[in-house]
Parts: C-alpha cells; sequence; structure tokens
C-alpha cells in the first residue's frame, strides 16, 4: 500500500490550493484518513481528519478556511485549503488507517509529504 500526495506548491496570500492525497494497492478498506503539517523548526501538526462515514474535524487555526473531502471510490483525500496565510506554509503529509489484503488488521500509512508555500 502506498499514499501519494500532490498538489502543493508556491501561492501568495489569500490564495487557494487542492491538495490530493491518493492509496494504491491491495486495499480493503479505508478508515480515517488525516492531512497533517510540518514546519521548518517544529513538530508535525495534525490539520484536519475525516472519518469513513464523512464526519469531519479541523484545527482552529484552519477551521472556515479548510475543507477535507474523500472520495471512496478512488481511495483518495483531499483537501481544500482557501484563504491561505503565511503561516499555513510547511509540508503536508497525508495519513489513512488501511485494511489491506495481506496484512493483518488495519495499519498507519503515511504519503511521502507537498510542500506548500505562501508568499507574496
Amino acid at each position: 500500500v502506498q499514499l501519494q500526495a500532490s498538489g502543493g506548491g508556491l501561492v501568495q496570500p489569500g490564495g487557494s490550493l487542492r491538495l490530493s492525497c491518493a492509496a494504491s494497492g491491495r486495499i480493503l478498506s479505508i478508515g480515517i484518513m488525516r492531512w497533517y503539517r510540518q514546519a521548518p523548526g517544529k513538530q508535525r501538526a495534525l490539520v484536519a481528519t475525516i472519518y469513513s462515514g464523512g464526519t469531519t474535524d479541523y484545527r482552529d487555526s484552519v477551521k472556515g478556511r479548510f475543507t477535507i473531502s474523500r472520495d471512496n471510490a478512488k481511495n483518495t483525500v483531499y483537501l481544500q485549503m482557501n484563504s491561505l496565510r503565511p503561516d499555513d506554509a510547511a509540508v503536508y503529509y497525508c495519513n489513512a488507517l488501511i485494511t489491506s489484503d495481506g496484512r493483518r488488521g488495519a495499519n498507519d500509512y503515511w504519503g511521502q509529504g507537498t510542500q506548500v508555500t505562501v508568499s507574496s
């Protein structure tokens, strides 16, 4: 199983980006999917969570600006980021709890990270 994140880039303050993270492999089911971010010199922080039923949760600083969604048919999670601010700049990582064929139980998988830069 692999998670492939994409969609990062350079954007001006106030701009928007949409991150995607696609899971591939011998997947039986995907539970919780999350986006984290890590800025230079800081610990990795949880940004948004979406449960298998569609319930979502966000860190306070992104509420009202970011939207997490998922397409279960495509095994993909998205993060729509609007009104971006310089303090949103970080490497963004996707994370998912996946049950796969050939491995016992649900296991934690991480994407490779995608850089988001917010600068004028």
